[in-house]
């Protein structure tokens, strides 16, 4: 018996080549998609970022069965460029004062550690300076230490005044603003595309308005470049209590707000945000074996659950490492 033979009409043609270009069409939607899950590597100037060039994605066992109170989160192998988790990892939102982490980063391009730094009379956004009182002089950097690890507002308003003229000096397009002007530019220049700031503290302007916006992959991308650049800067942020004396006697003590400080092994830095709008934040950064550094971030869980989200990330990082050694 003859075998029958398929046959294809030019107008059968056409419609397949049109099915053809339209899928062709939806797999690089796709790929576009999937690619904007992943942050773009950011300028030459940073030595994590060449690093992260070579992200890849690739979903780690360990973080199978967790589940997470926050509403995003990342966690980037920072050796291998390798990310371990993502829940909603390029979705923008509320930063809080996470945002002293760039602060930070930017006033030491103009005031170094020795610096004297003397308390101003106000500050523009009329946030309370409080511990710090008007006429005292600090070093630059117990203001900073403690700004970061007790997530103080007012240290943050006292630094972003006393850079403010140097970095207009360094930076002559900057605005009125400098300080905040060199920090959403520089975060422009790791390629943060998620990531804006209104104010340097991070505090809400508002019941509706953030001072600050980001996404997890931005704040990892951030965290990375920090802890590879400029660790040195973010000693204070592993300490549990930090006290500091000024020039003329006066002194000042917190408490770490990051709960989890005992609870995660190797940590090199970390930074607590919280605000009505953002709810929890917590980004840190540790060592998983001998300079192997992980950074994990959790971003809109809760006051507590932020410690507990970042644990559980933590913990399934450390499984995945001790399974591939």
């Amino acid at each position: 018996m003859a075998r029958a033979v398929e046959t294809c009409t030019q107008p059968q043609r056409k419609k397949i080549a049109g099915l053809t270009m339209i899928a062709l069409f939806l797999l690089a939607i796709t790929l576009i998609v999937f690619a904007m899950t992943i942050p773009n590597p950011p300028s030459k100037q940073s030595q994590a970022g060449a690093a992260l060039v070579a992200i890849t994605w690739k979903p780690a066992s360990a973080f199978a069965d967790i589940t997470l109170v926050a509403k995003s989160a990342y966690v980037l192998d920072m050796q291998t460029g390798t990310v371990l988790f993502v829940k909603n990892p390029t979705v923008q939102l509320p930063l809080a004062s996470l945002t002293k982490v760039p602060l930070a980063l930017v006033i030491s391009e103009v005031l170094g550690s020795s610096s004297m730094v003397t308390v101003p009379y106000s500050v523009a956004s009329n946030i309370s300076l409080a511990p710090f009182q008007t006429g005292d002089t600090w070093r630059m950097r117990d203001i900073l230490d403690y700004t970061l690890a007790a997530s103080n507002n007012g240290g943050a308003e006292i630094l972003a005044s006393a850079a403010n003229s140097l970095i207009a000096a360094k930076y002559p397009q900057a605005d009125e603003r400098a300080t905040l002007w060199r920090m959403n530019d520089f975060a422009q220049s790791l390629g943060l595309v998620h990531t804006y700031f209104l104010n340097v503290s991070g505090l809400d302007l508002s019941t509706t308005e953030s001072g600050a916006y980001g996404s997890a992959s931005d704040v990892a991308r951030l965290f990375a470049y920090a802890a590879t650049n400029d660790a040195q800067l973010f000693t204070s942020t592993k300490e549990d209590n930090v006290t500091f004396t000024s020039l003329n006697g006066k002194k000042i003590s917190g408490s770490n707000t990051d709960e989890a400080i005992g609870d995660i092994p190797g940590l090199t830095m970390g930074k607590t945000g919280l605000t009505d709008l953002a709810g929890g934040n917590l980004a840190v950064v540790f060592d998983i074996a001998p300079e192997h550094s992980v950074v994990a971030i959790v971003l809109g869980s809760t006051v507590d659950g932020r410690f507990a989200d970042i644990k559980k990330l933590v913990t399934a990082a450390q499984v995945t490492a001790s399974a591939e050694n």
